[in-house]
């Protein structure tokens, strides 16, 4: 009969407990105190995915003191698993409070007989040394181990040795001269010596030490000329002239010296150090080494390692500089002799020439001459003859980066570039879906970094379908593959989907700020009958990022009816409603009057809606508002607490804030023509010294909305603090929405004020299409400003040219393309503060209750979680200010006077391997009266408010950290009644 071993544990036993870890620090309790060797080694690997749910110094210390008990008292095997855990828990190490506890735990099997256990004792010390560098009872334990006769424990004594010497200079600088003269020694067996040589790179910590070590190890290269004993050496020599810096040219002529030899993996080991020289420190390179290596280049068997060496030396000016200065032939002969070689190094070479190329971009000087034309002609040949090698498609990424790098430093070439890939891409030819991806991913890049640069945005920041697009050659090409992709027959899997989306993102940001026309909408109306809805759902994502909110309207109303969860309906109904809105703003039309006349094609509501006064400016106003106000509504219903909306309802919220300011400007500008000004106005204005005011209210109205923009711009503003998540394009998106807002303030504010008390603010910089376009219409409000009529006789004025300027800045605004940022559909980082106050309440909703006359410790602990792919993309947190305030909320006698019911305190902290910890003492003695000489504490309550503030690496400072509150209750000192009678006598 086959036996069945049953699992004791449950495999999802962290999720049900998410807010109490005491009962899963139980049930592996018992798994380790089990009699089954089974059950121990189980709940001692569970250890650290319980450090990674719960990262808090109580449950650490004391978890890994128990797993040192259990060390001490355990098989080998049990020992072999904690030392797993030690090294698998490295972050977590320094959170063990009680360090001599679990040391000498630990330490008491170094005196067994067993050398195995001895050997893992070893180990273990080694992966903890981050916290016990200097203990000296350790060290002599490793020097001992050395001498063993047992090879176990002395490759664990080794192991050891190599991580206590990273650690502690007083180690690294004992066990110098005991390592040389083992490696001197003849008695010492050469895998021995193999195995301590990676000691002697971690001796840097002194000039001394360090240049001891390099005379041993540069005396051992004639003596052990055996691969493996160069190869090594090689290694802990460039490791430690990494350390120093002072031996790096040193070690560059000793490595271009050994990159002669002719074994293959002493020259990989040669390269490899020198491209981790040159990472470190290019710029301590000697003169003559550029030169050595590029002639050595071609003569290396590995080409490719020798070219990515020279590639990352470019990555530095200093370097740059001389090779264009010292060694130009000579690199520019290396390269185009690798570009005319049939092996993959053509790649390589073509991105050092464009690395160059780029630095003489960067600094403004000329580049080598007919170098940019060689490299266009060399660029078409390698992309088309990588079209025909299917298996090339690293190759084949690597010329469309050269080519995108390239049209950074000249527009013609980009455009040349985008025409050349793009028709390729039109072409029914063979090659496979991955390259196309890649040519449609160069062509968003191309797009973003040429188009945008170009003169259309400066001329007609507001366009219209019979305005010329940008790159009308390359549209016509990708419009045309766009047209292939949506034959009925043609089928459409994964790869195919995504070249679709490509596709459909870059013709809308070539049409930014332009209405789309008739026969594109018609390609599109096509494709949504060929893709499924998640395609056509991104799709209508990249419309409304780039202004097209009537294809994504017509997009978003159609999935809304075909979607079966109650969440995604209310959140793509609130987006159909926003770019039903923005349709109204932008084109002055109904909706529906926009599909009938682009879609249904019917004539007689086209001509209806083109006649004038269709839709008035406030009518599209208030249209506008009734649309996002109901959006926001739609978008609560959406969100949930896994998903809060935050950022998109706050951003929906302020964008209708902004048109109800704009609404009320309207109606101010209306009344002015139906109200005329008072008969008592000329007298007010000669009492004020204000002679804006004999025009009326509208003088005070128009001064109301400076202040309201003002509120927008704040509000804008607080929003941008607090999406530390956020990407650049967003960040740049709130910024020039808040430039915008101050440009309209600055108009008012020049027409309405005597004496304007603002400048026009710098404009801020922008690097995507979005925020630039938006930036070019502030730049045409700004300009529209300088139309007001001259002051005559130095004597302001406020007549209908006035508010006539005003309204072609608001209908400008209005009709330009509206671009939600990225933010809003996609989150890339996500990254929050999961805080624990100490003390907390015995049940929820209590006080804590603090004796009469003494301070209330308050300590704050704290774990930052990161969410999604990739970690702190775009920023990470550097420091974290905690600032607590307490709040009096009792009433106080009438006789009790005290300095402040307030008090505040902040302090900043700095999370080292994403844990954070900060204490406060808070002086809650609110004493008003004294007894019998002492002082006497009146009692109370009080509400303890933590706010969190992050600080980024640039010291940036983001508000965005959670808040606690905390309640506190002192009670009544034992002498208040005596107290009270002495203040009832005093009345009498």
């Amino acid at each position: 009969m086959i036996s069945i071993r049953v699992n004791n544990f449950n495999e999802n036993f962290l999720n049900e407990s998410d807010g109490d870890p005491n009962p899963v620090l139980i049930e592996l309790d018992k798994g380790i105190r089990s009699n089954k060797i089974g059950d121990q080694c189980e709940a001692i690997v569970r250890f650290p995915k319980l450090f990674e749910k719960y990262p808090f110094p109580i449950l650490i210390n004391s978890s890994f003191l128990k797993l040192a008990e259990f060390f001490r008292i355990g098989s080998n095997l049990s020992r072999l698993w904690i030392l797993r855990v030690c090294q698998q828990s490295e972050k977590h190490l320094e959170k063990i409070l009680n360090t001599d506890e679990f040391l000498k735990r630990i330490f008491m099997v170094i005196h067994s007989n067993d050398p195995v256990a001895r050997a893992l004792t070893l180990r273990t010390l080694g992966a903890v040394a981050f916290i016990i560098p200097e203990k000296q009872h350790v060290h002599h334990a490793i020097r001992m181990a050395l001498d063993s006769h047992d090879m176990v424990e002395v490759e664990a004594a080794i192991c050891a040795s190599v991580q206590f010497a990273a650690q502690s200079k007083t180690f690294a600088v004992g066990m110098c001269s005991k390592v040389a003269s083992m490696i001197e020694s003849l008695q010492t067996p050469v895998n021995m010596k193999l195995h301590l040589i990676p000691v002697l790179r971690h001796m840097h910590h002194d000039a001394s030490t360090a240049a001891l070590v390099r005379a041993l190890c540069r005396d051992l290269l004639p003596k052990y000329p055996s691969e493996q004993f160069v190869v090594e050496i090689i290694r802990s020599l460039s490791q430690l002239s990494c350390a120093t810096l002072v031996d790096i040219p040193d070690q560059v002529d000793l490595l271009l010296v050994y990159l002669q030899d002719p074994r293959k993996r002493v020259q990989s080991t040669v390269l490899l150090s020198l491209k981790r020289l040159a990472e470190k420190g290019a710029y301590l390179w000697p003169k003559t080494a550029i030169s050595r290596l590029l002639v050595l280049t071609l003569q290396c068997s590995n080409q490719n390692m020798a070219l990515d060496v020279i590639l990352t030396l470019t990555k530095c000016p200093h370097t740059c500089h001389t090779m264009l200065n010292e060694e130009q032939q000579q690199i520019l002969d290396v390269c185009k002799k690798c570009l005319l070689m049939e092996n993959d190094s053509g790649g390589r070479a073509m991105t050092i020439l464009t690395s160059l190329i780029t630095y003489c971009h960067t600094e403004k000087i000329a580049p080598p001459v007919h170098v940019l034309e060689y490299l266009n002609m060399h660029l078409e040949f390698l992309i088309h003859s990588s079209l025909q090698d299917k298996s090339s498609i690293k190759d084949f990424r690597l010329y469309l980066k050269c080519g995108v790098q390239l049209s950074k430093t000249s527009r013609e070439f980009g455009e040349s570039f985008a025409e050349m890939i793009a028709e390729v891409l039109s072409e029914d030819t063979a090659h496979s879906t991955g390259h196309s991806k890649l040519i449609c991913e160069a062509l968003g890049a191309i797009c973003s970094n040429v188009i945008v640069s170009c003169d259309f945005y400066q001329n007609h920041p507001i366009a219209n379908a019979s305005d010329p697009v940008p790159f009308s050659s390359v549209m016509q090409h990708l419009l045309k593959k766009l047209d292939s992709l949506a034959r009925p027959g043609a089928e459409l899997d994964k790869e195919r989907a995504n070249i679709i989306e490509l596709l459909a993102a870059i013709c809308m940001q070539a049409m930014l700020g332009s209405f789309m026309p008739d026969n594109v909408i018609g390609i599109f109306l096509k494709l949504f009958q060929t893709t499924n809805p998640w395609t056509q759902y991104r799709i209508a994502r990249s419309a409304s990022r780039y202004g097209q909110h009537f294809l994504a309207g017509v997009i978003y109303e159609k999935l809304s009816k075909n979607i079966s969860l109650e969440n995604l309906h209310f959140y793509l109904v609130a987006l159909y409603q926003i770019s039903k809105a923005e349709c109204i703003l932008n084109h002055g039309q109904e909706f529906e009057v926009l599909i009938a006349k682009h879609i249904k094609r019917e004539p007689a509501v086209a001509e209806q809606s083109t006649k004038p006064g269709a839709l008035t400016l406030i009518d599209r106003l208030e249209k506008a508002i009734n649309l996002y106000c109901t959006a926001l509504s739609t978008l609560k219903a959406s969100s949930s607490s896994q998903h809060p909306l935050v950022f998109q309802s706050e951003l929906i919220r302020l964008r209708c804030m902004l048109l109800e300011v704009l609404h009320s400007i309207v109606i101010t500008r209306n009344t002015l023509c139906i109200t005329p000004p008072s008969e008592i106005s000329q007298t007010l204005a000669q009492n004020c010294r204000d002679p804006l005011q004999k025009y009326g209210h509208i003088t005070n109205q128009l001064r109301k909305h400076v202040k309201l923009l003002k509120n927008c711009e704040d509000a804008y503003g607080r929003l941008y603090k607090s999406s530390f998540d956020a990407d650049p394009g967003t960040l740049e998106h709130l910024e020039a929405v808040q430039h915008l807002c101050a440009t309209l303030q600055l108009s008012i504010e020049t027409i309405s004020i005597i004496n304007p008390s603002e400048t026009a603010k710098i404009e801020p910089e922008s690097s995507h299409p979005e925020t630039k376009y938006l930036l070019s219409v502030c730049r045409l409000v700004a300009k529209q400003l300088q139309t007001i009529p001259v002051e005559v006789g130095g004597t302001k004025t406020l007549t209908h040219e006035h508010t006539d300027m005003m309204m072609r800045q608001i209908e400008t605004v209005l009709t330009s393309s509206h671009c939600m940022p990225r933010f809003f559909f996609q989150v890339l980082q996500n990254t929050s503060v999961k805080l624990a106050f100490t003390p907390q309440p015995r049940a929820t909703g209590e006080p804590v209750f603090v004796q009469p006359n003494s301070h209330l410790v308050v300590k704050v602990e704290g774990v930052i979680q990161h969410y999604g792919r990739t970690p702190s993309l775009f920023r990470a947190i550097n420091s974290v200010q905690l600032t607590i305030n307490s709040t009096l909320i009792t009433a106080r006698p009438n006789d009790v006077k005290l300095p402040s019911d307030s008090i505040t305190l902040t302090q900043i902290v700095k999370p080292h391997r994403d844990f954070l910890s900060g204490s406060f003492l808070i002086a809650l003695n609110n004493t008003g009266h004294t007894f019998n000489g002492g002082p006497v504490s009146l009692g109370g309550q009080w509400q303890l408010n933590l706010e969190t503030c992050i600080i980024d690496d640039n010291g940036v400072m983001w508000h965005t950290g959670p808040k606690s509150t905390l309640h506190v209750r002192i009670p009544e000192d034992g002498h208040k009644q005596a107290l009270g009678m002495q203040s009832v006598a005093r009345r009498f």
